[in-house]
């Protein structure tokens, strides 16, 4: 590969806490030097004038539907929107078909990343066998296979029986894995449609309770405690559930979370209009639990920005809302909502919502070469975005074989132009760069 100097860009580097202009230089897949002033004879030199240049992004939670749904998402595909959004590691979760329980599926989908190229996947394990809460699935063989699983979920099915949750994190403790856990009380949210407020009273609909999300975590927080086990949350959704994880971390429980850009973006009011573009688990909150979330991500309760990218057909969607599927795009769109809901109107710091995209996701579980720092001798895993540039959303452009955005015809701030993936740029002035070019 052709060295690259990225020339004259703002480096921000939460891993490392650098953040004014500085050059990069790759070479052979690593980061050569990062300073001032560089110069290398026979490199390619991209201008990053204005543009902000940092590690590259990575996504906790990702639903690319292969094995099994290919109609909807294929790895390919979301590998693609991925690269595009940013994104150097991503992590598919188990929900598949057959599900990701046993060592060969998880193994399929890391190598299919591998042949695909154009991003990283870390690969999450289902805890039970099927995701169906009866029985630990083969949780050693996933994290001693070629994929290395070191995070386990069902995903949306919650781990209901505390006694398995238990297990789960005691055993998961002897090669330090993350269990990751869905956090609502079926008993309360069966036939829900959309947030249980005053909205959904109103339109008729049935509600889904803060209740049934702030119960769960409450209990897994109080197992973590007990156990010592490295617990993740995933997708916090309201005020309870924000605090609740406040006060555990300040007493030391072993506890890490993350928040989805549709969180901290959209309202239950959005289901005024009985669009099923909307309908989402956990269900889209109201305005205090908006407000608790970004408050969350501001002071480091929230560790990362996870997409819960959850492709769907046109055919699944576009059906009265209480039978189409939950979940929406995120991936293309993550970075711009970021800017535009998060940084502009100041509730982070630029530096701040880079953090969440990179090394909080890094915290949060293992993903080696990926967050940062940018250093001599690291990953050459990097994004290059300009924080000013103004676009539209638009489903049909989007990479994604769905086209489920809840964001169709919004204006966003901040678009990546650049991905660099081990060396090799995967999006080059922000559009994909095929294999071997």
């Amino acid at each position: 590969m052709k060295p690259i100097l990225l020339k004259g860009g703002r480096l921000v580097d939460p891993a490392s806490g650098h953040d004014a202009v500085a050059d990069v230089l790759v070479r052979d897949g690593i980061v050569a030097e990062a300073g001032a002033g560089l110069d290398a004879t026979g490199a390619e030199v991209v201008d990053c004038d204005r543009l902000v240049v940092s590690p590259g992004f990575a996504d906790l939670h990702v639903h690319l539907r292969e094995p099994g749904r290919e109609d909807a998402e294929t790895i390919e595909t979301g590998s693609m929107a991925a690269a595009l959004g940013g994104y150097t590691a991503v992590c598919p979760m188990p929900n598949t078909d057959p599900p990701a329980d046993n060592a060969g599926v998880v193994e399929m989908v890391a190598a299919r990343g591998r042949e695909i190229g154009l991003v990283e996947l870390f690969p999450v394990g289902a805890v039970t066998v099927a995701r169906a809460g009866e029985q630990l699935a083969e949780l050693g063989a996933m994290a001693r296979s070629a994929a290395a699983v070191d995070t386990f979920s069902d995903d949306g099915n919650p781990i209901r029986e505390a006694r398995l949750l238990r297990r789960a994190l005691e055993y998961a403790r002897a090669f330090d894995a993350v269990i990751a856990d869905h956090c609502e009380d079926h008993s309360l949210t069966e036939g829900a449609q959309m947030h249980e407020g005053e909205l959904s009273g109103l339109l008729g609909l049935r509600g889904w309770p803060a209740a049934a999300e702030d119960m769960v975590v409450a209990r897994d927080l109080m197992l973590a405690e007990l156990t010592g086990g490295r617990l993740h949350l995933c997708h916090l959704s309201t005020a309870g559930a924000v605090e609740l994880v406040r006060a555990a971390k300040a007493r030391g429980v072993r506890v890490t979370a993350e928040a989805a850009p549709h969180h901290f973006t959209l309202t239950d009011a959005a289901l005024a209009s009985y669009d099923p573009v909307f309908k989402v688990n956990p269900p889209l909150r109201g305005k205090a639990d908006v407000e608790a979330v970004r408050q969350g991500l501001a002071d480091g309760t929230i560790d990362a920005i996870a997409t819960d990218h959850a492709p769907h057909t046109r055919e699944d969607k576009e059906v009265e809302l209480a039978a189409a599927p939950p979940g929406m795009l995120g991936l293309q769109t993550a970075l711009g909502l970021a800017i535009t809901e998060l940084v502009e109107p100041g509730w982070l710091t630029l530096p701040q919502a880079i953090e969440r995209l990179t090394a909080g996701p890094a915290r949060c579980r293992r993903l080696p070469g990926h967050g940062g720092p940018v250093t001599a001798g690291a990953p050459a895993n990097l994004t290059v975005f300009d924080p000013a540039a103004t676009w539209t959303v638009r489903g049909a452009e989007l990479a994604s074989r769905s086209r489920n955005t809840p964001f169709e015809g919004r204006e966003l701030h901040g678009r990546v132009v650049h991905t660099i993936l081990r060396g090799r740029p995967t999006v080059r002035d922000g559009q994909l760069v095929e294999a071997g070019s």
